[in-house]
């Protein structure tokens, strides 16, 4: 059996701090209750004994349908053929315009 283990407020504001996250003080109380329930939810579940019970890896017994990686050498573009037309390039490849400004937020 787990011994009972509360999330704190300094947990929460060090976990947001970590996580670099703005939690306001409401929060803070709001998350220490709700990830206290989970801690606790998570030990009940370790409590279960599963010996004997194979690991689960998928359950809708799907199978993945591939195709061998096979080439086809008649819709191959050369190099040369697929460059033919670019306003610009240089050793071999296209040069187009910046299009992300490094002053620009991701």
């Amino acid at each position: 059996m787990h011994k009972a283990q509360n999330i704190t407020a300094d947990d929460v504001r060090k976990i947001a701090k970590l996580a670099n996250l703005k939690v306001s003080p409401d929060e803070v109380d709001k998350f220490a209750g709700q990830f206290s329930q989970t801690v606790e939810v998570v030990n009940e579940l370790n409590e279960i004994d599963t010996a004997g019970i194979p690991e689960t890896y998928q359950v809708t017994n799907l199978v993945n349908i591939t195709r061998d990686d096979v080439v086809d050498h008649s819709r191959i573009l050369s190099q040369e053929s697929a460059l033919s037309q670019a306003k610009k390039t240089h050793t071999s490849f296209f040069v187009v315009s910046r299009v992300i400004d490094s002053t620009d937020e991701i």
